[in-house]
């Protein structure tokens, strides 16, 4: 199971460890326990991002917003947001799909399927509850592509109507700004990558493609970016 951390939106407490719990009642030491965590290795960098501009316009006109926060747990991320008033979960999904343990034997023409449904109850079930934002970055990009489909489906399912997702998308998968980063983010126009695990790009696409993806969702936005990135507003 993945760490799917909560946080909520009344404040900040003296330690972040004591707002990081998941769902489950579970500590960050305890989750982490059963499974190895994402390793954050790089340094931060900014880059501007209109998305985030865009949506950090909504988050400061809005009170009690349920966020959920796509990647390895982010304090940054988590204090942010809770300043701001909202409420945080986080779950490291790319990391937990990529792990092997989703995957079953190989069948007799030599193919191993992943268990798409076993993955969205453990890592992907959130108890009734339902988001305003999710904060989906690069995932889209990293996880296999029997998981792509469902999990769009799986999240619009636990989203409110007129909900968002901003969501980011890389124009190659090779070269430089290609790496599979942690987004921080910052009460400005700017976000911070750092870069995380060493894991490749396994499909592109393009505007079209990414319509297409989201085709039961309401609205899709997208915004001029420099870094080979496609940056989209989903709505719900």
């Amino acid at each position: 199971m993945t760490n799917l951390f909560s946080a909520g939106g009344t404040g900040l407490r003296s330690k972040t460890d004591d707002v990081m719990r998941n769902l489950f009642g579970r500590t960050q030491q305890d989750s982490q326990a059963t499974g190895s965590p994402t390793v954050l290795t790089g340094p931060r960098m900014p880059r501007h991002s209109s998305a985030w501009k865009d949506l950090l316009k909504y988050l400061k006109s809005e009170q009690g917003l349920r966020i959920l926060d796509i990647g390895p747990t982010s304090p940054t991320n988590i204090n942010f947001l809770t300043t701001l008033g909202h409420g945080v979960y986080m779950a490291d999904v790319v990391n937990e799909a990529l792990r092997g343990n989703w995957l079953s034997a190989p069948d007799e023409n030599g193919v191993a399927h992943f268990d798409v449904e076993g993955f969205l109850d453990s890592n992907l079930d959130f108890a009734g509850r339902e988001f305003d934002v999710i904060l989906l970055w690069t995932t889209l990009d990293y996880i296999p592509e029997a998981l792509v489909a469902p999990m769009i489906q799986r999240l619009r399912s636990c989203l409110r109507p007129g909900s968002r997702v901003l969501a980011f998308f890389h124009t190659r998968n090779q070269g430089p700004d290609t790496s599979f980063c942690r987004y921080h983010v910052t009460d400005s126009d700017s976000i911070e990558t750092q870069e995380t695990t060493g894991y490749a790009i396994q499909r592109v696409y393009n505007n079209r493609a990414i319509e297409k993806l989201f085709v039961s969702y309401a609205n899709t936005k997208f915004f001029l970016a420099k870094d080979n990135l496609y940056e989209v507003i989903i709505t719900r």
